[in-house]
């Protein structure tokens, strides 16, 4: 066979390569950004815990200031696409780790610990895939963060009170 017929047969060969190559390549690589999306969105999640339960265990017991705290903590809804103030949970807790009805209330001097959480109910956050698949919402993991109660807003007279 001639050297011109082969490579007349062969003609298009490296564009077939360079697609089947150029697919795996972009698949691998949309894969590892939105698995590193995926991290960070955890790692924000727990983070907005963090700061949601440090918060509102230095804070006031009252909806008005429940609200801020949630608000503070999702870094004012900027951060993460979709995580709205409703979706942090706020509980106070008495010291058998029992969820206090009435925190502002009666049950005022029994909380013991403050505990936020995301929300990942039926309404609650979703993360969102950008990589077109046939999952297209992922529920989180139960994000969760429990600290002690601390001042809970009450501070002695002179000594300032804290931002809330």
């Amino acid at each position: 066979m001639k050297a011109g017929a082969l490579l007349r047969r062969q003609r298009g060969l490296a564009a077939v390569e360079l697609a089947i190559v150029a697919t795996v390549v972009l698949v691998v690589l949309f894969g590892v950004l939105e698995a590193g999306r995926l991290l960070w969105t955890w790692n924000m999640l727990n983070e907005v815990t963090r700061r949601a339960a440090r918060l509102a265990a230095v804070c006031p017991v009252d909806s008005t200031t429940q609200a801020n705290v949630r608000n503070t903590a999702i870094f004012g809804g900027g951060m993460l696409s979709g995580l709205q103030s409703a979706h942090v949970i706020l509980q106070y807790l008495d010291r058998d780790g029992a969820v206090l009805a009435n925190p502002d209330g009666a049950d005022f001097v029994r909380i013991a610990f403050v505990r936020a959480a995301i929300d990942n109910g039926a309404n609650g956050y979703r993360y969102r895939l950008l990589i077109p698949l046939h999952i297209q919402t992922l529920a989180p993991l139960s994000f969760s963060t429990t600290v002690v109660a601390e001042s809970l807003g009450v501070s002695p007279p002179g000594t300032g009170t804290t931002s809330c």
